[in-house]
């Protein structure tokens, strides 16, 4: 572990944010090749969320990964904002290019649509994490109030895989992955922090 721990120090986050940007790329090659399938549009806001989803996961698995000795704290700002970026774009794909910004009728979708509610509810929560993901942010609120307002990442987390599980009409293997690997870590985040031991009892 100590070997993986010292080859992570080496890697740069640019190289975090460039690799979590490949994604995107084929999904715009895919988009001007028209090669997405019958209805690109749907395709785009699905991967789109998918990806949203997944970089969150990623996140919010590096504290657990600590506990076992893995050290990729440094990369968690990069895959938080990641994970923001393509919930944007996911919320943006579906207000333009799937309801062409007719504001009326997407107002009446979030009342017919209980999964859009909770699309809009992880959204939410995330905007003020990616607001304050910054070292200036941590020193104008404390750390402490920045780690609590950082548990709303544990919100945007519940809200979108409840989206995509009411939103998905069959449940496929991968979703249901998505949702065992979210409830694993809400559980995590649920159990007691063991006290650190003091140097007497060691």
């Amino acid at each position: 572990m100590d070997r993986l721990n010292g080859l992570a120090r080496q890697v740069p986050t640019w190289v975090v944010y460039a690799l979590g940007l490949v994604p995107l790329a084929f999904l715009v090659v895919g988009a001007l090749q028209n090669s997405l399938g019958v209805d690109p549009v749907k395709a785009i806001e699905r991967q789109l969320g998918q990806l949203g989803l997944k970089f969150l996961l990623a996140s919010l698995a590096i504290t657990p990964l600590r506990r076992f000795g893995l050290n990729l704290l440094r990369f968690r700002r990069a895959l938080g904002l990641l994970a923001f970026a393509y919930v944007a774009l996911h919320l943006t794909a579906w207000v333009w290019l799937d309801m062409g910004l007719r504001w009326s009728e997407v107002v009446a979708d979030l009342w017919k649509r209980p999964y859009i509610i909770l699309g809009m509810t992880g959204f939410a929560a995330m905007l003020p994490l990616a607001l304050t993901s910054n070292a200036a942010s941590i020193r104008r609120l404390g750390a402490r109030a920045w780690g609590r307002l950082h548990r709303l990442a544990y919100v945007a987390l519940t809200a979108g895989v409840l989206h995509l599980l009411l939103l998905t009409r069959v449940w496929t293997i991968e979703i249901l992955i998505y949702a065992g690997i979210a409830i694993v870590l809400l559980g995590w985040r649920l159990l007691p922090r063991r006290a650190p031991r003091s140097r007497a009892a060691a």
